[in-house]
């Protein structure tokens, strides 16, 4: 059970004093080192837990402590082995630390400080690697989350949800601990600039060309929010190749003793045709309708209403002829038909109307059933399956919801959209990742459409297929993929591949190898081809290689927990490579032995930020709460209820222009021309019917002028209405001729707009 437990009880104790990040940014990957420092400033030894989230692409890989003076290195071992080290530890009162992944989420990560003496100081030192994102324009994107929302998990699970919807604020300049960041970029190609939503000092380049730079945040970082950096290259699109030495010491024929190499691909796939209107598919969005999507923020929408709002800019940009269906899921789930319907005015007009009155309503978080429940639905020949999946939590059983999705893969395509700075990396990149389809997270200052309607022009499009390797190297030599490597790639999709080099080279002279990536897309064939020097980089925190076996790990996770052959695998893969799963932990304790603590050890669970807005709450886990007892004031496990909150009614938003144009557009993607769009363009119905150009029929005219309105009033919006326009923009040219040029002038002057004829064109 979550505890949301009230600020005054943990202002004063928070025994953590400090956060210090290092990050080394080499193209595609972070490394990072991590620093947190503790204080216990109690009378009493305190056990601290620690909560934080990490990215499902992250890869921990050490861990080490500072215990009043006592360096200690922590050891990987199995889960079990390892929790009992810990607890043997702290009942002989010696000074012992615990790494390890939550039960439920893979993306969250539980830090237990045992024994910390009266007045004793600890820095414990995390380092870990991640693959970064890529931004739609191209950005590299780091984030460090700082911020952890609450997640509703299945109610009568392990782990009920207990929700506060109003936690308490923290008062500007009363945060109980500080963050310092600092990164080091290096890339082969020019680093353009860096930006982010948290002030930054000015990036300092140390290279002449421009490969390399530092920046920092600047100081007074106030926990509002997830600190992100969004690094833009110059010619970002180019292949690239880094070999890595193995480690030394550990025999070839290994994964960690070979050399790995890293190929990233992020084509350019200009080839591809524009988003077909007359593709044929079957669309399928799945929503959560859970208690949490009632969230909201103070300059936000609750999340259900950006929710609707974008679904409402999906209904609108579908192709004729395809099929839907509309699903939402809590505790439950439901459908807005018994099976996916024809595309057609009635039934789109129909689900509008019926998005508009869904309510965050049906419970906790169960994706499983509903996905089987989609699955269990037969195929239509020839309308290849898309799933949209929206959700802003967790679920307590995520390898399962991944291996029903990887296990249908061959027949519908997944995308998926965590919503909030709470919703799962885990589940929602890797339902992405076993779908064949793209992940999105959307914060609370950006517009869910534009990301959505993003992922739609993807489905649309055909995707690279038969993706294949080809390797050229020096006799004595061969390369192995590590995992399965890409099955699927969109344009603009980016994709790091991981294999090993085997054997021994034969010639003593450098030389080079070469890798050919070959994929197909509709009826051709296209190839990358990379050279790289065969003298692999040294480095002591190998960071392909751990990328590598996380890559390894998700794979032989994801599979099915029966198969005792792969969770074998996984142990081994864990243990030799230092990466964390859900087999393993990191336990490190002091040697030296200490005397059993003369009372009860006090357990304090470190205060955190919850959301961008700058509150505040501390969640623990019941079990871990009644290890020890709890400081004077503080409610125990078994007295703390949820408390009754009243939700204050919220004041129901104005439709923005934008959308009410989009709700008024008809599936074909032409507009009537009536008085609800005379409205929107500021005119009367009468003066609109008036300068009607000759025989020109009404919905052409009305369907001109709410294209000139899209381009001269909504143009920074222009990602979410490409698709309709694209619709309406193909039935004026199959029903306007050669009228549609004065219609445009004319219409143009109406509006007092400057729109080009070739938006239409023309």
């Amino acid at each position: 059970m979550w505890l949301h437990i009230s600020l005054h009880c943990f202002l004063d104790p928070v025994p953590l004093q400090s956060i210090s990040v290092d990050v080394v940014v080499r193209g595609f990957v972070a490394d990072v080192f991590s620093e947190l420092h503790y204080k216990n400033e109690e009378e009493n030894p305190a056990e601290v837990t620690f909560l934080f989230p990490l990215d499902n692409e992250a890869a921990i890989y050490a861990f080490e402590g500072l215990i009043c003076g006592t360096r200690i290195e922590a050891q990987i071992r199995e889960v079990k082995e390892a929790q009992y080290e810990y607890d043997d530890a702290l009942s002989e009162g010696r000074q012992a630390f615990l790494l390890e992944r939550d039960r439920t989420s893979s993306d969250i990560f539980k830090c237990s400080l045992g024994n910390l003496p009266p007045g004793g100081e600890a820095t414990l030192m995390l380092r870990y690697v991640q693959q970064l994102a890529l931004e739609p324009d191209g950005a590299v994107r780091f984030v460090l989350p700082v911020v952890l929302n609450p997640r509703y998990v299945p109610e009568g699970s392990e782990e009920d949800a207990v929700t506060s919807p109003i936690p308490p604020r923290v008062p500007n300049g009363k945060l109980p601990y500080t963050l310092s960041l600092s990164a080091m970029l290096e890339s082969s190609r020019v680093i353009n600039r860096v930006e982010s939503k948290c002030p930054l000092e000015p990036l300092c380049y140390i290279a002449k060309d421009h490969t390399a730079a530092q920046v920092s945040l600047a100081e007074g970082h106030q926990f509002d929010r997830d600190v992100e950096l969004l690094i833009y290259y110059e010619d970002v699109h180019k292949p690239s190749v880094l070999l890595e030495a193995g480690k030394p010491g550990v025999a070839s024929g290994s994964l960690m003793g070979d050399p790995s190499l890293l190929v990233t691909l992020y084509p350019c796939l200009s080839c591809a045709p524009k988003p077909g209107l007359n593709a044929t598919g079957e669309f399928l969005f799945l929503l959560d309708r859970s208690g949490s999507m009632k969230f909201r923020h103070a300059l936000s929408p609750p999340r259900i209403q950006s929710a609707k709002e974008t679904l409402i800019f999906l209904l609108k940009s579908l192709p004729l002829g395809c099929f839907f269906n509309i699903y939402g899921f809590g505790s439950k789930f439901d459908a807005f038909y018994p099976q996916s319907v024809e595309y057609t005015q009635k039934t789109m007009s129909e689900s509008v109307q019926r998005v508009r009155k869904l309510q965050a309503n049906l419970g906790g978080t169960r994706i499983l059933k509903p996905l089987k429940a989609i699955y269990a639905q037969p195929c239509r020949e020839g309308y290849p399956r898309q799933l949209f999946v929206f959700t802003d939590g967790e679920v307590s059983n995520t390898r399962q919801v991944i291996a029903e999705v990887r296990c249908h893969s061959s027949s519908h395509r997944c995308f998926s959209f965590g919503i909030g700075e709470g919703a799962s990396t885990a589940l929602i990149n890797g339902i992405a990742q076993a779908g064949g389809g793209c992940a999105e997270f959307i914060t609370h200052k950006e517009r869910m459409q534009a990301k959505v309607l993003q992922s739609l022009k993807k489905a649309l499009q055909p995707a690279a297929t038969e993706i294949s390797l080809r390797w050229d190297l020096p006799s004595g030599l061969e390369a192995a993929l590590v995992g399965s490597g890409p099955q699927f790639l969109f344009d603009g999709q980016r994709s790091l591949i991981y294999a090993q080099i085997r054997g021994q080279h034969q010639s003593s002279g450098a030389s080079e190898g070469s890798v050919v990536i070959q994929y197909n897309l509709q009826d051709h064939t296209f190839t990358e081809t990379m050279k790289f020097p065969l003298q692999v980089q040294e480095s002591d925190r190998l960071p392909v290689h751990r990328l590598a076996a996380r890559a390894l790990l998700q794979e032989l996770e994801d599979a099915e927990e029966k198969d005792e052959e792969k969770q074998r695998l996984a142990l081994e893969t864990s243990l030799s490579s230092g990466v964390v799963c859900s087999q393993t932990a990191y336990v490190g304790v002091n040697t030296e032995m200490g005397q059993p603590p003369p009372g009860p050890v006090f357990y304090r669970p470190v205060l955190y930020l919850y959301n961008p807005d700058g509150w505040a709450q501390s969640r623990a886990n019941s079990s871990d709460i009644a290890k020890g007892t709890p400081m004077p004031g503080m409610p125990t496990a078994e007295s703390i209820t949820a408390p009754e909150v009243k939700e204050k009614p919220i004041p129901k938003k104005k439709e923005s222009p934008l959308l009410h144009l989009v709700s008024l557009q008809n599936a074909d993607g032409s507009w009537v021309l009536d008085a609800s769009l005379a409205r929107l363009l500021g005119l009367s119905e009468a003066k609109i019917v008036s300068k009607t150009p000759e025989q020109v029929a009404p919905n052409v005219w009305a369907t001109v002028l709410a294209i000139l309105w899209l381009h001269s009033r909504a143009a920074e919006q222009r990602e979410e209405w490409e698709l309709l326009e694209a619709k309406a923009l193909n039935w004026l040219q199959a029903t306007a001729g050669s009228q549609l040029a004065d219609c445009v002038k004319t219409g143009n002057a109406v509006l007092g707009s400057s729109v080009s004829p070739q938006a239409f064109g023309l």
